[in-house]
């Protein structure tokens, strides 16, 4: 197996798996950049996406005035594509972080850019849930609080996992951007030492390794999704 890499992946080989560019560093990188701005983003994004919901028009704590903001800063943040994200809030992710550069600088506009898509997920997900149920909890009393975790997101929680699957997938490929800030990653390997030396085999290698982890994504989040179905029956 090791001479055949080495005859016909040569680059492949060269990166190794340790180091700054080695392949396991990258991997690293790149799940490093995906699960805390799935949480922080997903909690973010949750957030918003259940206000949409609550102070709409009809909703159990209707108002024009938060459902307004809420509604503008996310459609905001959803109209800046991410590259451009990541200079524009350089100033503020130096003062969180205390650098603009790097893995951990990566972490604020990675969350910023994924959470307007993810509220707007939860919003259509939790806009799915009958709205006699809803009625009906208020009817027996329900408090708001009671609504919004027993009957939303109990009722749309098997969506709420699809939509989720779905916000990590497109997260994946953010990642792939954060490489202009010096994050590293499978992407910035893919572009920086693969497509911009010509080096086609380190190309390949970190587009397959990119689509095992968003296949690998999408099998737990549709099992899991299914499995909350059944449930919920």
């Amino acid at each position: 197996m090791t001479s055949f890499l080495t005859h016909y992946m040569p680059n492949v080989v060269q990166l190794g798996w340790t180091g700054d560019t080695g392949w396991g560093t990258s991997i690293v990188q790149t799940l490093y950049m995906t699960f805390w701005p799935a949480i922080l983003g997903g909690i973010l994004g949750l957030i918003f996406g259940v206000a949409l919901v609550i102070t709409k028009p009809g909703g159990i704590l209707e108002n024009a005035f938060w459902f307004g903001l809420c509604d503008k800063v996310v459609s905001l943040f959803r109209a800046i594509p991410f590259i451009i994200l990541l200079a524009f809030i350089a100033p503020f992710t130096q003062l969180l972080v205390g650098t603009q550069i790097g893995m951990t600088a990566a972490l604020v506009p990675l969350s910023l850019g994924v959470f307007p898509f993810f509220a707007r997920q939860v919003q259509v997900a939790l806009e799915s849930v009958d709205n006699g149920k809803v009625e009906a909890a208020q009817a027996l009393g329900a408090t708001n609080t009671d609504i919004i975790f027993d009957v939303y997101i109990r009722e749309a929680r098997s969506e709420l996992v699809r939509v989720s699957t779905v916000t990590l997938i497109s997260l994946i490929g953010l990642t792939a951007m954060a490489g202009a800030i010096g994050a590293g990653g499978l992407g910035n390997t893919a572009i920086s030492y693969g497509y911009n030396r010509f080096n086609n085999d380190v190309t390949l290698v970190a587009t397959l390794l990119v689509l095992l982890l968003v296949l690998i994504v999408q099998l737990v989040g549709d099992w899991l999704a299914q499995r909350l179905n059944h449930q919920a029956r």
